[in-house]
């Protein structure tokens, strides 16, 4: 759209995650849209997506999962450095981030472990074959692998492998992930190889990513005057559908309402989600498992695709529940005996070492202890730390029921079996003063199913004149879903791409062609 038609255009956002975010800023700082025609509509109460976090020190906290950060996310952090701190006005989100980082750097020394004890994991343990699979999918192309899995590429024992233990509960992957999007993130991210075994090169947030990076985005919004219309659900899209060309012209609402977009309005939908769905326990009562019928953007994705193959294929997605779930859990401790303890035991304090990983849990357990305090307002006296099971279906090694069934006490007990610390924590739990609140999170993993070219669709698909899709399950090529950087990426290609800006998506970093982490990477996978 030409500039000076700009002014009179309105734009609705459908969900309010980091990529609709993201959209808004860029609509609101690059195009010559006004602030108040930038609508943003969320089925929540909540803003933010997938960057969460929320609770007291009563009920407890609750983070359902954290993203990744690393230096190299240039549109992500270009992003943050137009968004002022909450805590201090004159420096911004980027900024603190940095400081922070800075002073708490990443160098996880107990990775790993085994009968409670810390593994040596300075050599990934891969064998000649492996070596050369590992090097050969980086050279094959995309399209070749179709909807190949990981299992299909590599042979039994690679996932025995140190190097498989510290890749699946780093990223989430599982064997019957996607092969393609495994490759995208060894080429995304051959920089960290060479650290990847002790989380060289992670970087995190100050507090937990909603504190830290979604209330001051909204906060920056509003201010311009940017519209947060909460509570508001979209459960279908009219197109006018041509051979030549495809027009979004109205958005339906669940209340029955309907709202007309005329020729100068866009509409950027959210398609799919990785935390729809959730639920959580309680200390006493395990989380629920829900579904796409509990879903608004996965049935909204559905409704989309049947009007035209352009709009994707949700079904790849969302319709194999049992291969992409997991179970999360949040503790809350108002002492300190669990943290001074990992300390001690791991020789990290708290916001240096992240992912602990126990690879004999039949649930493949990892926890993180982020630096503390990870909320604003949580006390001096109290610790959290969040966990996951990637496989929440199987049957705990000392608390005989599957993850999925288990109340957040009964995690713990799990958990404190594979540290070998339950005698150590049993005064503390009878002295009620631990609080732990298990998620079950059905879509988590949903990004990395098998699929193909054509799955996901294009950002701005062909012939569309005023709508593009945003955020994981849009069609960012080469970069990696599962990564707040796809998001905004996604968020750029369309406000640009739609729009007449003097402005470009930022290109990739491209460690894959760089000699010196090449040469580092082939060392570190023969170590």
């Amino acid at each position: 759209m030409k500039k000076e038609d700009q002014k009179n255009a309105k734009v609705y956002l459908i969900g309010s995650g980091i990529a609709s975010l993201a959209s808004a800023v860029y609509l609101e700082k690059d195009t010559n849209v006004l602030a108040e025609n930038i609508i943003i509509l969320e089925k929540d109460h909540i803003a933010g997506g997938a960057l969460d976090g929320a609770g007291d020190p009563e009920k407890g906290f609750v983070v359902r999962g954290g993203r990744m950060h690393e230096m190299h996310y240039e549109c992500y952090w270009e992003l943050l450095s137009h968004i002022p701190s909450l805590e201090d006005p004159e420096v911004s989100v980027r900024d603190e981030s940095y400081e922070f980082n800075e002073r708490f750097v990443s160098k996880g020394q107990a990775r790993l472990l085994k009968e409670g004890k810390k593994l040596d994991v300075s050599s990934y343990g891969l064998s000649l074959k492996q070596e050369a699979d590992f090097l050969k999918l980086t050279f094959v192309s995309e399209a070749s692998l179709g909807n190949d899995k990981i299992e299909d590429w590599f042979d039994a024992d690679f996932f025995e492998t140190n190097f498989w233990y510290i890749w699946t509960s780093m990223f989430a992957f599982q064997k019957w992930s996607s092969l393609a999007e495994m490759r995208r993130y060894m080429k995304r991210f051959i920089h960290l190889v060479d650290g990847l075994y002790e989380l060289g090169g992670v970087m995190r947030t100050k507090y937990n990513q909603y504190d830290s990076v979604v209330r001051p985005m909204k906060k920056y919004l509003e201010e311009k005057g940017v519209i947060f219309q909460m509570s508001t659900e979209v459960v279908d899209i009219e197109f006018d559908l041509s051979d030549t060309s495809k027009r979004a012209t109205a958005i339906q609402l669940k209340d029955g309402s309907s709202i007309p977009l005329k020729n100068e309005d866009y509409v950027f939908i959210t398609n799919g989600s990785l935390t729809e769905s959730t639920d959580n326990g309680t200390w006493n009562k395990a989380a629920e498992l829900k579904g796409v019928a509990e879903s608004g953007s996965w049935q909204l994705w559905k409704t989309l695709a049947k009007k035209d193959p352009v709009f994707g294929n949700p079904s790849v997605f969302c319709d194999n529940i049992d291969l992409q779930k997991w179970n999360s859990f949040t503790a809350t401790m108002k002492d300190s005996t669990f943290q001074d303890y990992m300390e001690n035991f791991s020789g990290n304090v708290d916001g240096t070492g992240g992912l602990v990983t126990m690879i004999d849990s039949n649930w493949f357990m990892s926890i993180v202890i982020a630096r503390q305090p990870h909320f604003p307002n949580q006390p001096k006296d109290v610790k959290i730390f969040w966990g996951y099971g990637l496989y929440p279906d199987r049957e705990g090694n000392f608390v005989k029921k599957k993850m999925s069934e288990c109340t957040g006490a009964e995690i713990l007990e799990e958990l404190y079996y594979h540290l070998k610390i339950q005698d150590l924590m049993k005064p503390v739990t009878e002295s009620g003063k631990i609080n732990c609140i298990p998620v079950s999170m059905p879509f988590v993993d949903s990004l990395f199913m098998p699929r193909t070219l054509g799955d996901r669709p294009e950002v701005i698909v062909k012939d569309a004149t005023n709508f593009a899709f945003l955020g994981q399950f849009a069609e960012a090529p080469k970069d990696c879903v599962f990564t707040v950087e796809y998001s905004v990426r996604t968020a750029q290609m369309a406000v640009y791409g739609l729009f007449d800006t003097d402005k470009e998506v930022h290109p990739m970093y491209d460690s894959a062609h760089n000699p010196r982490y090449l040469v580092a990477a082939l060392k570190a996978i023969s170590r």
